[in-house]
């Protein structure tokens, strides 16, 4: 099925697939702050080489993130500075729900035992 055939919904949920993996988070958490060599990510975000190579692999089919070869080294940065974006709005959504969750727990701690 052409790309223009396949309903908003479908792209958005592999938009999705390819953000659901807390490596694949932290790469692009790194890149949102500027290109980076895959020796310099690796350290940053703590995955072995293969792994790191096949996260990025990842990142790139689903254009994500750009390559770019200099010399035998590789920089990845990601496609769109939106993406800054998406991760924040991520971290509001959990800073939100977990203030909801100690509200609720504060609520439940104060109420007399049964």
């Amino acid at each position: 099925m052409p790309a223009n055939d396949v309903p908003i919904s479908e792209l958005k949920a592999e938009l999705f697939r390819a953000l659901g993996n807390p490596g694949r988070i932290r790469i692009l958490e790194q890149l949102v702050q500027g290109e980076r060599s895959v020796g310099e990510l690796q350290p940053l975000v703590g995955l072995e080489s293969s792994h790191l190579s096949q996260q990025l692999g990842v990142l790139r089919r689903a254009n994500l993130v750009l390559a770019r070869k200099e010399g035998s080294q590789v920089f990845y940065s990601v496609r769109s500075a939106l993406m800054a974006d998406v991760l924040a709005a991520a971290k509001q959504l959990l800073i939100s729900s977990l203030a909801d969750t100690q509200s609720l727990l504060a609520d439940l701690e104060g109420e007399p035992a049964r």
